[in-house]
């Protein structure tokens, strides 16, 4: 029998087709006097995550979204990275705020995050977002999870009903990807370094979600022929970045499937767009 490689999801030109459609409402809300604003707080000098802040920061204007970047020394005190969220929770003109992660270890992750206002946390990570996502009612959802369920939504095919694998279960994206499927209506697993028979669990799924961070961890062996393979991976090896996924193997199995890059990293950006734009609307509703 012979296979039949994967449609391929692009995450690229399905990131600018949303990038488009927020363009034309960021306009419709200038017309109206709102312009949304946010506000990015780097510390150090990671060069991943200083790449990270700059395409966050491009395609804020490719889309009429104001935006500000605090460039902080790694040697910040907590403190002072404090005041400065609640300095932004307080600056009208800023609709969301987003700490760059990871922070340095002397830095208090959870107290970060739970510093920055509900209302203008983009990134979902807050304690009452997070919660929220439980009970289908989030302020926001966190971006990764929420690009991931738009890219399975763009093949056409059904969620309801269908077998999803998640490997992974971690708070950015295993765990709230899982809370959006289910909520679909899927049969969720979460699967991750304990599972038993990690293999068997993946053959079954009809939707495969992969955020471990082990590159090329997912072969071909592990995958029912047909379907949908998401990648949330991003690994550095010598021949550049690759994802949690073989490409080459699966692609010749699966049904779709995303590649690395041009996956799910541009959509993961566009969501941070989208529900920038969200607080925006939900701040100028506020003040009416």
């Amino acid at each position: 029998m012979l296979s039949v490689a994967a449609q391929i999801i692009n995450g690229k030109m399905l990131a600018q087709a949303i990038r488009a459609e927020l363009h034309m409402q960021v306009a419709a809300l200038q017309a109206k006097g709102v312009c949304p604003g946010l506000s990015v707080f780097l510390v150090g000098d990671d060069p991943a995550s200083a790449l990270y802040v700059k395409n966050k920061h491009k395609a804020c204007e490719s889309v009429g979204v104001f935006s500000e970047e605090h460039r902080l020394p790694a040697m910040v005190s907590q403190e002072e990275l404090v005041n400065l969220v609640l300095a932004a929770n307080a600056n009208a003109k800023i609709h969301g705020i987003l700490v760059q992660l990871p922070l340095p270890s002397h830095i208090d992750k959870r107290m970060i995050l739970e510093t920055i206002a509900v209302e203008k946390d983009v990134d979902g990570f807050h304690p009452h977002n997070m919660g929220g996502l439980l009970q289908g009612n989030s302020c926001a959802v966190a971006c990764t999870p929420k690009g991931v369920v738009k890219m399975i939504e763009s093949t056409g095919v059904p969620i309801a009903g269908k077998r999803v694998v998640v490997v992974g279960r971690s708070q950015i994206v295993g765990k709230p990807a899982a809370m959006l499927l289910l909520e679909r209506h899927a049969t969720v697993t979460i699967c991750h370094s304990r599972t038993q028979d990690l293999a068997g669990q993946c053959r079954e799924a009809d939707i495969l979600v992969v955020a471990a961070g082990k590159a090329k961890m997912i072969d071909a062996t592990m995958v029912k022929p047909g379907a949908i393979v998401i990648d949330v991976g991003m690994n550095l090896v010598d021949a550049g970045f690759v994802g949690d996924v073989d490409f080459e193997a699966v692609s010749k199995i699966a049904g779709w499937i995303s590649p690395v890059p041009g996956g799910v990293g541009p959509m993961t950006i566009a969501m941070l767009l989208e529900n920038t734009i969200e607080a925006a609307v939900r701040a100028a509703k506020r003040g009416m």
